[in-house]
């Protein structure tokens, strides 16, 4: 069942089911409140990442204060997505830009990944998360990508389950084509890996390519930035072996 997108929704915390009522935190009082002026009476979409999606009725018991009251279910809870997306953070603009893409693209686990040449830091993996979550309000998903703390790519690798199949981003690769190298692969775990905007350092690609579980696919004739190259991998992924089919 697709999502409604004419109704707002919003993430909780809380357990959802019929009767299930509930205050707002400030943050959300001040969203609802202040910069959407829902009023009193207005109907919300509701979900947890675990109970599936909740119509809630809005109400003021004062002036300051916001209470939320699940009233039916409109949709059930899905299968958290499979689809691990690893991925060198980048600076701060455009790591946000990376984690809302991998969320709206159906990545199901979030892992960075540091490399040698890595740019950009995560201090906050909280704030990460709220991004994720924000991502998750605007795009209809119910279940909310996790996501993991950042590992170098050595220690990722040693300990990797050879049963999810790694596909990583190659921009030495020599074809342009990443269809037949995916159409060939058996695996239904996957993971998509993409490098810093330095790209992977030699010592990196052997590596990768040392370990059978990985494969290196192009992504065309044109060197693409590290953000641009995680959407474009993303939903050739999706249309050849993931939930585009």
């Amino acid at each position: 069942m697709r999502a409604n997108f004419r109704m707002q929704r919003l993430f909780v915390s809380q357990s959802l089911n019929a009767g299930a009522a509930f205050e707002t935190t400030s943050d959300q009082f001040n969203y609802l409140a202040n910069v959407l002026r829902m009023a009193d009476g207005a109907e919300i979409l509701l979900f947890n990442g675990r109970d599936g999606e909740w119509k809630a009725e809005l109400s003021y018991p004062t002036r300051k204060k916001i209470s939320l009251t699940a009233t039916r279910q409109t949709r059930p809870q899905p299968a958290a997505s499979d689809l691990h997306y690893l991925f060198a953070p980048l600076k701060t603009g455009r790591l946000d830009y990376v984690v809302q893409k991998a969320v709206e693209m159906g990545a199901g686990v979030l892992q960075p990944v540091l490399t040698q040449h890595v740019q950009g830091k995560i201090n906050n993996l909280d704030k990460l998360r709220a991004n994720v979550v924000e991502a998750a309000e605007q795009c209809g998903i119910l279940a909310v990508p996790q996501v993991e703390e950042p590992v170098r790519l050595k220690d990722l690798l040693e300990t990797w389950p050879a049963t999810r199949r790694i596909i990583y981003c190659d921009e030495g690769d020599e074809g342009q084509n990443p269809l037949p190298v995916l159409n060939r692969i058996e695996e239904t775990h996957i993971a998509l890996l993409v490098g810093p905007e330095g790209g992977f350092s030699e010592e990196e690609q052997s590596l990768l390519r040392n370990h059978p579980f990985v494969t290196p696919i192009p992504l065309g004739p044109r060197i693409l930035r590290a953000d641009t190259a995680g959407v474009a991998a993303l939903a050739v992924i999706q249309a050849t072996l993931g939930d585009w089919k």
